[in-house]
């Protein structure tokens, strides 16, 4: 995904009121949805990384964020937001001079009502740093809101407007730092769950290890460069082998051929993913809150986040939990799940103004 993708989504042409604003700041890519300034909306998604370097003729210090940042300080830069939240002082400081770095690159206006996804993570502390990010920015002064990430995203997945905020239903998020799931209930969360064990993060290391694997030992890659076949190859019905050519210590290349290091990894995140909704959340579910449950896997389970982009993983996901669980499942996803949470945050922005 580019640094600058928009999407056009919903008409906003009220221009006396705050500007909307949507954000997810995510431990690997953070979204922004705004106005587009023609009756419409954009999404512009950019990595969430920071570096920083010296003015070749002032000495001055400035910072470098996003893909730039990636390539062209590979050694420095810095992914504030590998836990989902900004864990310290350091990481909050450059969590803050990242988010004002975004909304300036975008012109987004002090006045404006800004709502944010925020991760279910059982880390108070984290997420009171992620406020205190947001509410001291330059923007949304108009109002800052913070939903639950599952909630947002899951909104595009019901179509357009806001109804999923008046129905029943269970949210599956595939992101990067957690798998979450969470039923909800006009918009109230129950039994919200998550896991660190199954996530995209894991799925990047496990390709390191299967391609290390797969080469006998000849050919070890970083977790940025799994990242990158994970996201470039990954397929589940359609994958094909990929070659690619790494330098070698003292001189010389090799050749090497990716094949099972990409498609075994993405084959047991499925599984793992079924085995954590099938056999943890949903048995929870049951047991706190059976009616609900009974009426949410009625209705279609949204999932959303950026392991959901993997071609066809949806399609298997509904597959191997329908078969979990012994019964027809129907699975839905947004247009961009990556983007997805941004797209619902800014939807309930409008609603706020």
């Amino acid at each position: 995904m580019s640094d600058a993708e928009s999407t056009d989504t919903t008409d906003f042409d009220d221009q006396n009121a705050p500007t909307p604003v949507g954000v997810k700041l995510g431990s690997t890519r953070t979204v922004l949805d705004l106005p587009d300034g023609r009756g419409g909306r954009e999404r512009h998604s950019t990595l969430t990384c920071l570096a920083t370097y010296e003015d070749a003729i002032t000495g001055e210090e400035k910072a470098l964020y996003g893909h730039d940042a990636a390539v062209e300080y590979p050694d420095s830069v810095r992914f504030m937001l590998r836990s989902g939240l900004p864990e310290n002082d350091d990481g909050v400081a450059d969590a803050e001079a990242f988010f004002e770095a975004v909304v300036d690159a975008h012109d987004v206006p002090a006045e404006s009502a800004v709502v944010y996804a925020v991760p279910t993570i059982d880390n108070e502390a984290g997420v009171e740093n992620l406020k205190a990010v947001i509410e001291g920015s330059s923007v949304g002064e108009a109002a800052v809101r913070s939903f639950p990430e599952s909630l947002c995203g899951a909104i595009p997945a019901y179509g357009d407007g806001l109804d999923a905020i008046d129905e029943v239903f269970v949210s599956v998020n595939m992101g990067s730092t957690t798998l979450e799931a969470c039923a909800y209930r006009r918009g109230e969360q129950l039994s919200p769950f998550s896991t660190g064990s199954v996530t995209g993060n894991e799925v990047d290391r496990w390709i390191v290890a299967a391609v290390e694997e797969e080469s006998q030992g000849r050919v070890h890659i970083d977790r940025t460069t799994a990242r990158e076949y994970k996201e470039e190859h990954a397929d589940v019905y359609d994958f094909e082998p990929f070659t690619d050519v790494v330098q070698q210590p003292g001189g010389g290349s090799h050749e090497f051929t990716v094949d099972r290091g990409v498609r075994d990894p993405v084959d047991r995140y499925i599984d793992d993913a079924v085995d954590a909704v099938a056999n943890e959340f949903l048995p929870e579910l049951a047991n706190d809150h059976m009616k609900p449950y009974q009426l949410a896997l009625g209705r279609p389970i949204a999932v959303t986040g950026g392991m959901a982009c993997i071609p066809g993983l949806v399609e298997e996901f509904e597959k191997r939990l329908s078969a979990e669980l012994d019964r027809d499942i129907e699975v839905v996803a947004p247009d961009d799940p990556a983007t997805a949470a941004a797209e619902g945050a800014a939807r309930i922005a409008e609603r706020l103004v």
